[in-house]
């Protein structure tokens, strides 16, 4: 990357991704042009390349670092916050809900099918690795649950996957109707209560 120091390159990288937050989360991967985003940087779209392989590349990487700060917040406010099973899962799914009803650039990603689109890039192997790893800060809470008797024997990553499933519902709201929000909030209690044991 001649012409830029690590500092100016670091600024450059940084600006295109708050640029990609903000035009990802308006319009959609496919209606943001390169230039969209490398306007607002001051930069030239063949600079672009120097940075980003393509659009989608610094998609996923927007992705990967909102996945990882939701994570945080969501794992924080439930499964770190309190012991008792029923209540970490209700907090999670809540948690999870309102990211995906509340956040614009998880809404486009899920409501513009952009999911789908990105995850054809991927084998069936990275696929389901990708799955897996969406999993794992679940699991050890499931498994040590299961240990204590107090969450239901069976297979922890299916039990982990059916908390992760639920919040797609949100891709429904529209057929759900008026009801949404009562029809989300007993799905929630029912699932959590179903997965407990007393």
């Amino acid at each position: 990357m001649k012409g830029f120091s690590d500092e100016e390159r670091e600024r450059i990288r940084e600006a295109l991704m708050d640029a990609g937050r903000d035009l990802f989360a308006r319009y959609g991967l496919q209606k943001t042009t390169v230039a969209d985003l490398t306007d607002p940087v001051g930069i030239g779209t063949s600079t672009f390349y120097q940075f980003f392989d393509s659009k989608d590349d610094l998609y996923v990487e927007i992705l990967e670092a909102e996945e990882e700060a939701i994570a945080e917040r969501v794992v924080g406010s439930s499964f770190e916050a309190t012991d008792d099973p029923q209540e970490a899962i209700e907090r999670f799914l809540h948690a999870i809900f309102e990211e995906i009803e509340t956040n614009p650039l998880i809404r486009t990603l899920l409501v513009e099918d952009e999911l789908d689109r990105l995850e054809a890039q991927y084998s069936p192997a990275e696929q389901e690795r990708n799955r897996r790893e969406e999993l794992a800060f679940m699991l050890p809470y499931v498994e040590r649950w299961q240990d204590e008797g107090r969450l239901r024997d069976g297979d922890a990553e299916a039990i982990a996957g059916a908390i992760r499933a639920l919040p797609f519902l949100t891709l429904h709201q529209d057929d759900v109707g008026e009801n949404y929000d009562a029809v989300r909030d007993v799905l929630i209690e029912a699932v959590a209560d179903g997965l407990v044991e007393e």
